[in-house]
């Protein structure tokens, strides 16, 4: 599991495991990391986690947050990377993130339609990429925002798994069976939407109560029935 070690002057304060989507940084109490110091705003910044990686966010305070020395305003973090955050220093340790080319293209498709929904986490370098994109651009939007769009789930009507739910816990779930047909659900303050990833060898994209979706996000509506991959899923909320 990735976690951020935070450090004065050489000497190591406290560890923090990134065992959750969205982490504060600041000098307030109420903050995931409280770094009682003046030189650091009251909310300071925010680390995003999104599958494998993180990325963190400056949350326009009054010194700025430092990478490796240099001024950031949102930034992909990579394994061993230094956070300066006033006087303090955060280092950022994931060695599932030290791949050398970062960004979020480390991802895993949640495959329904086999037994117990394995996670693949070896696919085409091209599906990856895309996937990462999607969740940079994501977090890039703030699509992790203070508004809660209520919790969701999955119910699998179809095939290995009938029957099991999916809780849709992240701003991105993504599913399929690569090679075949790859969509996402997507997790934002207004709501959860479908999002084609990969067509791939399927004549059609992936339909929403029988009726095949576009390119552009599909919000979703309790009730609805989803089929990704030839595979039928409920959607509901609560």
């Amino acid at each position: 599991m990735a976690k951020l070690v935070l450090s004065f002057k050489g000497e190591t304060l406290c560890e923090y495991d990134l065992n959750q989507e969205t982490l504060t940084i600041g000098r307030k109490a109420d903050n995931d990391i409280h770094i009682d110091n003046l030189a650091v705003s009251g909310k300071h910044a925010k680390v995003l986690t999104i599958l494998n990686d993180s990325f963190i966010e400056d949350l326009k305070s009054t010194n700025g947050t430092f990478i490796n020395g240099e001024k950031v305003n949102k930034h992909a973090l990579q394994n061993g990377e230094i956070i300066a955050i006033g006087k303090h220093e955060l280092t950022y340790r994931n060695e599932a993130a030290d791949t050398g080319t970062g960004n979020f293209e480390r991802t895993m498709i949640i495959r329904p339609d086999g037994d117990g929904m394995p996670e693949q986490e070896e696919m085409d370098k091209k599906l990856e990429q895309t996937i990462g994109k999607i969740a940079s651009d994501l977090a890039s939007s703030g699509a992790a925002g203070s508004e809660d769009p209520g919790a969701a789930c999955l119910k699998i009507l179809s095939g290995t798994n009938s029957g099991k739910d999916l809780k849709l816990t992240k701003i991105l779930t993504t599913l399929g069976k690569p090679g075949v047909q790859v969509a996402a659900v997507t997790r934002r303050p207004t709501g959860y939407f479908l999002i084609v990833v990969d067509a791939a060898s399927s004549p059609s994209n992936p339909t929403v109560n029988g009726v095949e979706i576009g390119m552009q996000a599909q919000p979703l509506k309790h009730g609805d029935e989803i089929e990704v991959a030839g595979i039928k899923m409920g959607f509901s909320l609560g």
